[in-house]
């Protein structure tokens, strides 16, 4: 008999490839109304139509923008926050907690690790609890996991990268999501080390071509999908980009072929 953590996984994973195209919508905390997510019914029913498997946000997602209209797409409720302008962006705090998640109708729920900030062992002990509630009530957990603090020379660091991805595996997270290393072997390290499944972040706003080969060296690495934001909402046709990564993501093509066929679509 299937548990409810494995019924839900399947709402945010393809249940035929294991594979998963997640795509972050918390920036609004973060960062404000940013370009792409002032209407944020309007950027899920993009990224659901171009074959997104989920969104991840906050409360407001939910309230304001998931399952409004368009295909259905999987709910994934971000638990953690903080603002750049804090006095310590790096600092996550709870804001929601996985009861309410489940009665909002979250699919898995979502927390922020930041491994060597100051408050590093105050976050641990947030994920460490958030787990055990989520193997309580059967709810997915995935751990963002980013090496960022004042020991953090380069957060692509693979020792680092390794490390926090261990981390989230050992405390109980279903799946992790943490930075691409800059090529398929190094990722592979991660990928290796790691228990359970890897998404990559897609980062900072880069060219097509770039993300795509991104997603292509991370899936060669072991990567169990992405977890990509700016580069899929911030884009002049989502839903077309969202389908040119899932080539790569779910159907094994290559970063020149999935450019090929958003170039041909854009044209």
């Amino acid at each position: 008999m299937m548990r409810g953590k494995e019924i839900r996984l399947e709402r945010i994973m393809d249940r035929n490839t294991g594979k998963t195209i997640i795509v972050p919508m918390d920036h609004g905390v973060t960062s404000g109304p940013i370009e792409g997510l002032i209407d944020l019914g309007r950027a899920v029913d993009l990224v659901a139509e171009g074959g997104a498997n989920a969104v991840l946000g906050h409360v407001g997602l939910s309230l304001h923008g998931h399952r409004r209209s368009g295909r259905d797409i999987g709910l994934i409720l971000h638990l953690s926050a903080s603002t750049s302008i804090g006095p310590d962006p790096n600092e996550k705090v709870l804001v929601n907690t996985v009861t309410n998640a489940l009665r909002m109708g979250a699919d898995a729920v979502s927390i922020h690790i930041n491994i060597g900030a100051d408050s590093e062992a105050r976050m641990l002990a947030d994920l460490g609890r958030t787990a055990v509630e989520c193997m309580e009530w059967g709810m997915p957990l995935l751990a963002m996991m980013y090496p960022r603090g004042r020991k953090i020379e380069n957060e692509h660091q693979v020792s680092h990268v390794s490390l926090a991805a261990r981390v989230a595996a050992e405390l109980g997270a279903d799946i992790v999501k943490t930075v691409y290393t800059g090529d398929p072997d190094s990722f592979r390290e991660v990928t290796r080390g790691c228990p359970v499944p890897v998404v990559v972040a897609g980062g900072s706003k880069t060219s097509d071509l770039a993300t795509l080969e991104m997603i292509e060296g991370a899936m060669e690495g072991g990567a169990a999908g992405i977890s990509i934001g700016r580069n899929a909402f911030q884009h002049p046709t989502p839903d077309r980009f969202i389908a040119a990564a899932a080539l790569i993501v779910h159907h094994g093509r290559s970063a020149e072929e999935a450019y090929k066929v958003l170039q041909e679509k854009r044209s």
